[in-house]
């Protein structure tokens, strides 16, 4: 699938665009996000090769050579994003996802992906599943995070705020697409927004987020819904199995 036939042309999917409006605090907001979330998810083996799609300018690569990794490259299709990141040393090229991805085999360890996959339709998820799939190596590893279709509050509006976005998913949904395409050990966990643990009053929100999704869930359980999860985004992890018959 060549990139400029992807439905999202506003808002690419393979380019970063939760970026704030100061970029140089977005390296410390978001490497404490990126720590929270998503470090218990990555390989202990700091010499994994590791690819970010949709890497911007580098905050997750910033957060992973912080963090001691020494095998990590990342893709973006802007390339006023990928200048940004080489400025801080970040190993990164300008790259248009699909392509790049149609070019590698047992390649990578894991694949960090920045963009909301929400920002492909589902046609075009399968086929960025499957491509993921192939680049990593046997036992690899991929992340991906989406909007939550479940909260009851932010799901419908996620979805009609962005003209880009072309739909949502649930803790089930997500394991169901990572499982379809040949994935296994499928994680589904919360992207926890309040992780600036120095300002009180990301406490505060916290006891207010947890009080919500226990309305959340006994409101479900009312209807005979299983639902669990009502963050505004979620994340999973998958894995690439090692003997494939």
């Amino acid at each position: 699938m060549h990139s400029e036939q992807l439905a999202a042309q506003i808002e690419p999917f393979d380019s970063f665009w939760e970026a704030p409006s100061d970029i140089e605090k977005g390296y410390r907001t978001f490497y404490e996000f990126y720590k929270h979330n998503y470090l218990k998810h990555l390989p202990g083996d700091r010499d994994a090769r590791i690819l970010a799609v949709s890497c911007g300018p580098g905050y997750f690569l910033n957060l992973l050579t912080s963090e001691g990794y020494r095998n990590v490259f990342g893709i973006d299709s802007d390339a006023g994003k990928i200048e940004l990141a080489k400025n801080r040393n970040l190993s990164c090229e300008q790259q248009r996802a699909f392509e790049y991805l149609e070019t590698r085999t047992d390649e990578f360890d894991v694949i960090f992906c920045e963009q909301e996959i929400n920002h492909l339709t589902k046609k075009e998820i399968i086929e960025f599943l499957r491509l993921c799939h192939r680049s990593l190596r046997p036992g690899g590893s991929i992340i991906v995070h989406a909007l939550n279709g479940a909260n009851p509050i932010t799901g419908a509006e996620a979805l009609a705020q962005n003209f880009d976005h072309y739909n949502t998913f649930t803790e089930y949904t997500m394991r169901q697409v990572l499982e379809h395409s040949g994935f296994e050990n499928v994680k589904v966990f919360p992207l926890n927004l309040y992780v600036f643990f120095k300002n009180p009053l990301n406490y505060v929100l916290i006891a207010l987020s947890t009080l919500y999704t226990l309305f959340f869930r006994a409101s479900f359980i009312l209807y005979g819904k299983s639902n669990k999860l009502f963050t505004k985004k979620i994340g999973a992890a998958a894995v690439k199995p090692i003997s494939e018959g």
